[in-house]
């Protein structure tokens, strides 16, 4: 069952995927009617799932599961990543690569592999202060507070 994304409790299950670039307009109004059809129909053990999404920056899709009436199953996960899987093929892009890092540069977002973000990290091309975005939150409240943090704040600090 689609549910507005902002009316989603903060203890929502998120999960995020990165774009190793930005989509087209087009595009993304493909994968906002995807993602519409998709958590209309989503299901574990037969039950609607309450989900709903955003798109943020033209790369993250970010897709967050209501779990206080149905928890997601093995099944119901798998369906998700199959349906991420899809996208990839459809618009030539990364979506499930977790060893790639981005992060802003002014106005613009970068996306690199760890072994260049560790590079730049060293060059001091990053600094504790660059503004990454942490993937790995797990609530849509730590997605709020949390995911666009200094690298100081993050999983990255130990490269900076």
């Amino acid at each position: 069952m689609l549910a507005d994304f902002n009316t989603l409790p903060d203890s929502s299950r998120v999960w995020i995927y990165q774009a190793n670039r930005s989509f087209t307009e087009q595009e993304l109004q493909e994968i906002q009617d995807d993602l519409t059809l998709f958590l209309e129909n989503w299901t574990a053990h037969g039950k609607d799932l309450k989900a709903g999404f955003e798109i943020k920056y033209n790369r993250f899709l970010v897709i967050a599961l209501d779990q206080s009436g149905q928890s997601a199953t093995g099944c119901s996960i798998d369906a998700s990543v199959h349906f991420i899987q899809h996208l990839e093929k459809k618009y030539q892009v990364e979506l499930l690569d977790k060893m790639n890092v981005s992060f802003k540069q002014g106005d613009f977002i970068a996306y690199k592999n760890l072994l260049d973000f560790k590079a730049m990290a060293k060059q001091k091309a990053i600094s504790r202060s660059t503004i990454v975005f942490n993937n790995l939150v797990a609530t849509k409240g730590e997605y709020m507070e949390h995911w666009e943090v200094p690298a100081s704040e993050s999983w990255h600090a130990r490269f900076v």
